[in-house]
């Protein structure tokens, strides 16, 4: 049995817990999609599906230093650390105890140091988490999101704007990164593991930030705006924590495998994570839906004969063939997933993740 030491006086977390919800809710309010994509967010979609769209993750950097930050980060994540070479990255949950989803990052190997890229509204809850297992191991944290901006490129096109750029992609494998120059500049150029298109990062001192973001829309990015960018994510078929992923979910329900590692050792949650292994199924899990009628909004219930069976957690509008078509992401119980099912006034179908690799989008 795996068991992980805690602290006997855990800090604030009802209240901790209660300002993350808060935070949580007014992050999907703002991120809600529109119904009408207005001519621009039609263009900005194009350029993330065919070309090379650009834009300002929302994202901190987090640095682990100290003798046990491997060993100890093995420990607190799903996926595996100790094995990860450098100059490479993972992708994991942090789970509690229950096994369920506490929040998600990206884990790189920098040799001399762990680097985390959390989203900017997890930060305070996974650093307070964190904090509270840091006992006796050397681990130290540092948020280096002050002096280190965010450049993200998507697209099929986005090797060519680098290239354009003097940055090489040719050997940079998925989750891969590599430090490089820029006009004499240290930047960090990072893969990521977007299904549907080349996905990078630029991270790159903030004085200079915004030169290098100048130079990468001069080569043909076309800036993208959180809009466009949302109903990109949902046509990829990413789970966003915080509305896809909430709290009470259990990693094998989001269908994001790739965050696990069966082959690690103990983690805080793993008992509950290779129980439901080794059962082979959960009750309910993550699906897209293709939407007819009346929009569903975050938090409409999924019914299939009368009967709630899911809920929905993100609904976008996408361009399509004759016009816009609408989708959803979210969860419903596996026996109702092949029945007629509704949410609210709309009809609702079932469509494999992610859509772009299904739907004929212009």
């Amino acid at each position: 049995m795996c068991h992980r030491r805690v602290l006997s006086a855990p800090l604030r977390p009802k209240l901790l817990r209660y300002n993350y919800k808060i935070q949580m809710a007014l992050v999907a309010q703002k991120e809600q999609p529109t119904s009408r994509l207005s001519a621009a967010a039609r263009q900005q979609f194009q350029a993330l599906v065919s070309g090379c769209g650009a834009y300002k993750p929302e994202s901190a950097l987090i640095s682990l230093t100290g003798h046990d930050r491997v060993r100890w980060l093995n420990g607190m994540v799903s996926n595996n650390i100790r094995d990860l070479a450098a100059g490479h990255g993972v992708y994991a949950f942090v789970l509690n105890a229950q096994g369920h989803i506490q929040g998600d990052l990206y884990a790189f190997n920098r040799s001399e140091s762990l680097i985390l890229e959390i989203e900017r509204a997890q930060v305070e809850k996974l650093l307070q988490i964190f904090r509270r297992y840091i006992i006796m191991d050397k681990v130290e944290t540092r948020d280096l999101s002050e002096g280190i901006a965010r450049i993200g490129l998507a697209g099929p096109k986005s090797a060519e704007v680098l290239k354009a750029l003097a940055f090489n992609t040719d050997q940079l494998a998925t989750l891969q990164f590599a430090a490089t120059e820029w006009n004499g500049i240290q930047v960090t150029l990072v893969s990521f593991d977007n299904p549907c298109v080349p996905t990078y990062e630029l991270w790159i001192p903030k004085e200079h930030a915004e030169t290098l973001w100048a130079a990468a829309l001069k080569s043909s990015a076309e800036e993208v705006s959180p809009e466009s960018l949302e109903a990109f994510r949902i046509a990829c078929g990413i789970p966003k924590v915080g509305r896809d992923i909430r709290e009470r979910d259990l990693p094998q329900e989001t269908g994001q495998e790739r965050a696990l590692s069966f082959t690690k050792g103990c983690y805080i949650g793993q008992e509950i994570v290779e129980r439901i292994r080794s059962r082979g199924a959960v009750h309910r899990a993550l699906a897209g839906f293709e939407v007819v009628g009346s929009h569903p909004t975050a938090g409409t219930k999924i019914q299939a004969e009368g009967k709630d069976v899911g809920e929905i957690t993100s609904v976008g509008a996408l361009p399509a063939q004759g016009g816009e078509k609408v989708i959803a992401l979210g969860y419903v119980r596996k026996e109702h997933a092949e029945k007629e099912l509704t949410a609210g006034d709309a009809q609702i179908k079932p469509v494999s993740l992610p859509f772009l690799e299904k739907m004929k989008l212009n």
